[in-house]
């Protein structure tokens, strides 16, 4: 191998057709890869991965979320609606009060291993 403007590449070019077989048998749909990106989109925030992180501990309201992060209504309102289309969040009414949840334990996976990830990153 050699490097090329800081990228590692090949030498030579070569097919490795065995390893290009293997990958093809299991390799995701580009639709599924799509959908994937898209749902990572959704923790492309710093506002969103607060709220994420708020929503992980408990769930909460618009107004404790905004005193929480020191944002107004309004911000953590719009974020919210991304987070909802995103089907990050799930939302609850108690009378006049909307509360807001994360999805499912997916959301809080995601979140603890990227946190993981980059803890152990920060080790090394």
């Amino acid at each position: 191998m050699y490097k090329n403007s800081n990228i590692e590449i090949c030498s030579k070019e070569a097919i490795h057709n065995q390893s290009v077989a293997d990958v093809k048998a299991i390799f995701p749909e580009t639709n599924d890869l799509e959908k994937l990106a898209e749902f990572y989109k959704g923790f492309a925030d710093l506002t969103r991965i607060r709220i994420l992180s708020a929503l992980s501990i408990k769930e909460m309201c618009v107004c404790d979320l905004s005193n929480l992060l020191g944002m107004s209504i309004s911000a953590i309102s719009h974020q919210l609606k991304t987070l909802r289309y995103k089907e990050l969040v799930k939302f609850r009414r108690q009378g006049k009060e909307v509360f807001y949840s994360l999805e499912d334990d997916h959301v809080i996976n995601v979140l603890s291993q990227g946190l993981s990830h980059i803890k152990g990153k920060s080790n090394d």
